[in-house]
């Protein structure tokens, strides 16, 4: 157990320590969301406790509607993050600690960022996915991820706080 509490510890270094690092693709970025949204979800919940109950992002349903796509991109989440990782990393993601490890790594990391007068907008932004399949609201968040570094890289003042992460630039139109 000591040594996939490690390994995990591993997958959540710093992004400076991942540069040399490959990055994700679309697919395997999207697996990674998918596995983590019920659980930012759910933990966004909790912070915005200011919104009514009935809001979408406060509701039970609307993170059950995720977990069933959270299961079945386990394995290909699972797999980039091995990419990411050592490559010895992979056999301590095949233990049951490791999902919920690796999930409530994640969450707090981008919940942690979120202030109670943000809850009214995100409130807004989910129920405008809600009606879309979880695959759909996955691939929104990795093409936002891919749009913000670009701005990044291109020196945009407005989202240089915004870490880098390990997603590969969307291809050039």
């Amino acid at each position: 157990m000591k040594r996939l509490i490690v390994a995990l510890a591993l997958v959540a270094m710093p992004v400076e320590a991942m540069a040399q690092a490959p990055c994700l693709t679309p697919p395997e970025a999207e697996a990674i969301t998918l596995v983590a949204l019920p659980d930012i979800i759910r933990e966004t919940g909790r912070v915005c406790t200011t919104l009514p109950p009935a809001s979408v992002i406060r509701r039970g349903s609307f993170v059950a509607k995720f977990q069933g796509d959270a299961d079945r991109a386990w394995p290909a989440a699972r797999a980039a993050i091995a990419k990411l990782a050592d490559p010895r990393v992979e056999m301590l993601l095949l233990s049951d600690y490791a999902r919920p490890l690796v999930t409530s790594l994640i969450a707090p990391q981008i919940v942690g960022r979120v202030q109670a007068s943000d809850c009214p907008t995100i409130d807004r932004i989910v129920t405008l996915l809600e009606p879309l399949p979880p695959r759909n609201v996955a691939g929104i968040v990795v093409a936002t991820l891919q749009h913000l570094k670009a701005e990044k890289a291109r020196g945009t003042a407005s989202v240089a706080n915004i870490p880098d992460l390990p997603v590969c630039a969307a291809p050039r139109r």
